[in-house]
């Protein structure tokens, strides 16, 4: 390479470095920076203050609540999907790979409205409902089930791509020497998809914990009793309590920066574990 050209390389990898250290803190640094200097405005005192209060400790059990519930469920839907999808020929069975990314492409306020029409007052589920005492809208189970569906493709996603290229060598094997259905897949199909299992998990962690629009339409913002951290936020600024809000926003903000050091290192050991996966 003549001094020209590798000047030249040189100066676009600069150029391009450049632009993208600078996007990405107007479009990502600045507004996190935002937080942390309007959440800690007022000292740490202020801070433990509102996150102590007990409207905003509601608030965080439910999210807890809602995301773990969703996280478990979403883990053994997604597991049997990506089984039956990669290990097994069916009717529908493109019918299902497509049905599972269906999540990604309604927006979720539109998930709070088809729930609400469900199991809304003006449904004919509700009388149902009513005879048993069951509160879907405006109540936990609402906000679970909107958790749930939003979150939906990301544990199936993170399997299936990996699964079908692992292929049923292996499985097959473990048959043919006398496995049961359980032990083929706690001792030969889960090792091999145990990282990619974790990482689904942090992916659907996360959108749990920040949802905000179907959750937004289906809670009532019932105070320390529907509201989850991203409703009580909005809350607060509403109030015109800008810096309670942002205090808030700094929770969030430290559960997300932990689910993004896990998925981090899901992706390593994934990255690591691929070319030993079908030896």
């Amino acid at each position: 390479m003549t001094p020209i050209i590798h000047k030249q390389t040189t100066l676009k990898r600069s150029l391009l470095l450049t632009l993208t250290w600078l996007v990405f803190g107007v479009i990502f640094l600045a507004p996190l920076s935002i937080i942390l200097i309007e959440g800690l405005s007022k000292g740490l005192g202020f801070f433990w203050h509102t996150f102590a209060n007990p409207v905003a400790l509601s608030a965080l059990k439910l999210t807890l609540f809602a995301t773990i519930v969703s996280v478990i469920l979403n883990v053994i839907f997604g597991v049997m999907a990506a089984w039956c999808i990669t290990k097994y020929e069916f009717v529908g069975k493109s019918l299902l790979t497509t049905l599972i990314d269906l999540p990604f492409s309604i927006s979720p306020i539109i998930v709070g409205l088809i729930y609400t029409l469900l199991y809304g007052s003006q449904s004919i589920l509700y009388p149902f409902l009513m005879e048993y005492n069951l509160q879907v809208i405006y109540a936990v189970p609402g906000i679970v089930l909107a958790t749930i569906f939003v979150t939906f493709p990301f544990v199936a996603r993170s399997l299936i791509s990996l699964m079908q290229e692992q292929g049923n060598t292996e499985e097959e094997a473990a048959r043919l020497l006398g496995a049961n259905g359980w032990q083929i897949f706690w001792l030969v199909t889960f090792p091999n998809i145990r990282w990619a299992l974790l990482h689904g998990v942090t992916m659907c962690t996360a959108r749990a914990m920040g949802e905000f629009g179907a959750v937004s339409i289906i809670s009532g913002h019932i105070e320390g009793l529907t509201n989850t951290l991203p409703l009580q936020i909005e809350i607060l600024y509403n109030e015109y309590n800008a810096t309670a809000a942002f205090s808030i926003s700094i929770i969030l903000l430290i559960m997300a920066m932990i689910i993004l050091f896990v998925r981090q290192w899901c992706e390593r050991k994934i990255t690591h574990a691929t070319p030993d996966a079908g030896q």
